[in-house]
């Protein structure tokens, strides 16, 4: 149930594919620029092409390896092929079943113990009360109990979107993302739930904050060879989002997003995520989870009603 916990943070956010060492490209003292990384013909570096952030290693740090940054090579050799998602019994994570392995993607354990990387212990910031209050009331498709009217789905149940932070994190399959690039702008491509995203580059500011968006309003600007993202407007929230992408060889992009939210959690938190590339095209997202799923379980809930 973890993956849809985190992808939840979108709404709240499992994450990313990560490279099982330090950065591996690194800046010159005197250019400022990583040499290994490839450039557009206008001299950005280059973000384009079709990447993947699939991963077992999980958000939080788990128990047995608090204090623990990054595992033994022995470590991440036991520890990896344990490191499904799904169970043996499918009714533990939905009571109408669940996938089974052949359809997740979930990727290598990296050497990493958890994808935060800030606080230092690898776990979120402590919840405010509002933030207790506000994980409780939500619901989704997981939960067991009956189903009022379509507003207890959550958009990721209405396969409507994931949001922010969720659509640039991975759960258990889709973890895919098509990146283009124009001298004043960056799309991406979200394979899951077929979000899109429209960074402008051109020093534009932010729409109005009474304008609310799934995923936010995004303004992009270069930092170097890092190319900086804050994302704000995120609906109904006061939460500002900063994602860094620092293409650091032919086969990593360094991905990190920070997210701060006073009304969630007690101080921002850092997930470092990076991507690889993959091949074959970003497929269509045809999820039907929302035409047939959520009426069906309305219908259940009020058959239910008359027992």
């Amino acid at each position: 149930m973890i993956y849809r916990f985190f992808a939840g943070v979108s709404a709240l956010v499992v994450v990313a594919g990560v490279s099982s060492a330090p950065v591996a490209g690194q800046a010159t003292a005197t250019t400022g620029q990583i040499e290994s990384a490839p450039r557009t013909p206008w001299g950005h570096p280059d973000l384009r092409g079709t990447w993947t952030n699939a991963t077992t290693t999980p958000m939080e740090r788990p128990a047995d390896l608090e204090g623990r940054e990054f595992l033994t090579e022995e470590e991440r050799a036991v520890r990896n092929p344990e490191s499904g998602i799904s169970v043996a019994d499918p009714s533990l994570l939905m009571p109408t079943g669940a996938y089974n392995d052949f359809w997740l993607e979930t990727g290598e354990l990296s050497m990493r113990t958890s994808l935060i990387v800030d606080p230092p212990d690898g776990k979120y910031p402590p919840l405010t009360p509002e933030g207790v209050s506000s994980q409780r009331a939500q619901r989704s498709s997981f939960a067991n109990g009956g189903f009022e009217s379509v507003e207890d789905f959550s958009t990721y149940d209405r396969c409507l979107t994931r949001g922010m932070p969720g659509a640039m994190s991975p759960g258990f399959y889709n973890h895919n993302y098509q990146i283009l690039q124009t001298p004043d702008h960056v799309a991406i491509l979200v394979e899951m739930i077929h979000d899109a995203r429209i960074v402008p580059l051109d020093g534009r500011s932010h729409v109005s904050p009474t304008v609310w968006q799934w995923l936010g309003d995004s303004r992009g600007r270069w930092e170097g060879d890092t190319l900086i993202v804050e994302t704000t407007n995120l609906r109904e929230s006061d939460r500002v989002i900063v994602e860094r992408f620092t293409r650091v060889d032919a086969d990593t992009i360094d991905y990190r997003i920070t997210v701060t939210d006073p009304a969630m959690w007690s101080a921002p938190w850092t997930a470092a995520m990076p991507m690889s590339p993959t091949t074959g095209p970003v497929f269509e997202y045809a999820c039907h989870e929302g035409n047939h799923a959520v009426p069906n379980m309305l219908f259940g809930s009020r058959s239910e009603d008359t027992r």
